[in-house]
């Protein structure tokens, strides 16, 4: 019976030197500190009605500002030809379909506006993550001499494939695996529901990963590893298969015309016969990215290591740029009725229900009596901003100094979201939330583009502000 009495001795002698050693070390909230902090709270009565409303209601519906609930801009004195509006549904391939209305605006500007064009997304989304899947597999190869909690090896293995991406990723994988028309090859569940399938084809590549670093250990020869990669493709290419659907090799299609009529002849097509028809060049060589990040030396390039979606493609390479420069590439631009890839941090002060980006959407500093001062390089360094979403720009309001007033982007969050499916951004809000562009060389000032040719800063993938568009 002595022995439960000693082992609760012993444990509230574990406690209380816990306890101690705690108090000792400082840092915590003491009961003193929580008195203070108590005391520094408004009365009971002051708040008391804020506080039944908080709890009650949704913070943005009573953030929510009146002074800035007019109308949405709707006159845009520079505006590209609409196109159809499509959904990504619960996927991150933003940048696909941001990338792919960029592609087909150009196909229907070159043809007079005489032929349009869906493009299947679900067919290039598999070779998307068959090349992710080998990218992680031989970043694994490269670094397998490195310990598994070094910051590259946590890195591949921290997010082994996902679905988010940037223009790189259409540009290189268009030019390797082509295109295919959407009715060709439609959507699958997986396509627009992409979670399940990239956990479960994530857990299958994490533990390829550790029998690879096991293969290189044992000084396998370059061969076998290789052999060994090329068998773990093929499960991987399998599930993909399965879920997506195996990529067509050819096909007949006719054009049609926004009537959605036909117009041409039907014809025969591989993928990449089909992709020289809707680009009509190749990509790689004709744009430049440009970016603004504070935090860096403007009118300097950066490349982010491994940002890229093959192991044989391009890493993301971008000139950095004040928003003001920026702004007038992207005038120029949809001057010449030319649309433009982009990416926003969307979620700050949009107002969902008009499809309205600003600065004054929401007065949070009001409802809770206190401030958000932090800027824009001060919310990039601590994460609270990045650039997470893919959007196309297709018009700008300019004034009579030919300075921008407002900007309005094609989604690809459905027809039946904000203004028809677009969201219209005052000057203001895109200075502070905007970060990429994909801007033609046609349009960039030649100084610009020497600046663009300057060789790139390495920066490493971490960076918060390099998460891919999703």
């Amino acid at each position: 019976m002595r022995k439960p009495h000693l082992l609760l001795l012993t444990i509230m002698l574990c406690c209380h030197a816990a306890a101690q050693a705690q108090a000792t070390r400082g840092g915590g909230i003491s009961a003193d500190m929580l008195a203070r902090i108590r005391a520094q709270q408004p009365e009971a009565t002051v708040t008391r009605a804020l506080t039944n409303a908080i709890a009650a209601n949704a913070i943005d519906d009573l953030a929510r500002s009146r002074r800035n609930a007019g109308p949405v801009p709707s006159r845009f004195s520079v505006e590209t030809p609409a196109q159809t509006i499509t959904d990504q549904k619960q996927s991150g391939r933003c940048w696909m379909f941001s990338g792919f209305n960029v592609l087909r605006a150009d196909f229907a500007r070159r043809h007079a506006d005489s032929l349009a064009v869906e493009l299947s997304q679900g067919y290039l989304f598999f070779w998307d993550q068959l090349e992710k899947a080998n990218l992680f597999l031989q970043g694994i190869i490269d670094c397998a001499d490195q310990p598994i909690d070094s910051e590259r090896v946590r890195f591949f293995m921290r997010s082994p494939i996902g679905d988010g991406g940037t223009f790189c990723g259409v540009a290189d994988l268009a030019a390797k695996y082509g295109l295919v028309p959407a009715e060709v090859v439609p959507e699958t569940y997986s396509s627009e529901n992409t979670a399940r399938m990239s956990r479960l084809v994530g857990s299958k590549l994490r533990e390829y990963g550790l029998e690879l670093r096991a293969l290189v250990a044992e000084r396998k020869t370059a061969a076998a590893i290789a052999e060994r990669k090329t068998e773990m493709l093929a499960d991987i290419y399998h599930i993909l298969a399965l879920t997506l659907g195996e990529p067509v090799t050819d096909f007949d299609y006719a054009f049609c015309g926004r009537d959605g009529k036909v117009r041409t002849a039907t014809r025969h097509y591989t993928p990449q016969t089909f992709c020289d028809e809707i680009v009509g060049r190749k990509l790689d060589g004709t744009f430049i990215m440009v970016m603004n990040d504070p935090r860096r030396e403007y009118h300097r390039t950066y490349e982010v290591e491994w940002d890229r979606h093959s192991y044989d493609g391009h890493n993301w390479c971008y000139l950095n740029l004040p928003m003001a420069d920026i702004e007038q590439l992207a005038i120029a631009q949809l001057r010449a009725g030319r649309k433009l890839y982009s990416s926003y941090d969307v979620g700050k002060q949009l107002d969902r229900k008009r499809g309205y980006c600003d600065l004054g959407n929401f007065d949070y500093e009001s409802l809770f009596q206190t401030t958000f001062a932090m800027n824009k390089a001060d919310r990039i360094a601590t994460f609270d901003s990045g650039s997470p979403h893919a959007m196309t720009l297709a018009a700008v309001d300019v004034d009579a100094q030919g300075k921008p007033v407002a900007w309005k982007v094609e989604n690809s969050w459905g027809a039946d979201w904000g203004q028809k499916g677009c969201l219209v951004m005052s000057a203001e809000w895109f200075r502070e939330y905007m970060f990429r562009l994909v801007v033609d060389k046609e349009y960039v000032p030649d100084n610009l583009l020497r600046e663009a040719s300057q060789k790139p800063t390495i920066v490493m993938p971490e960076d918060p502000l390099f998460q891919a568009d999703e």
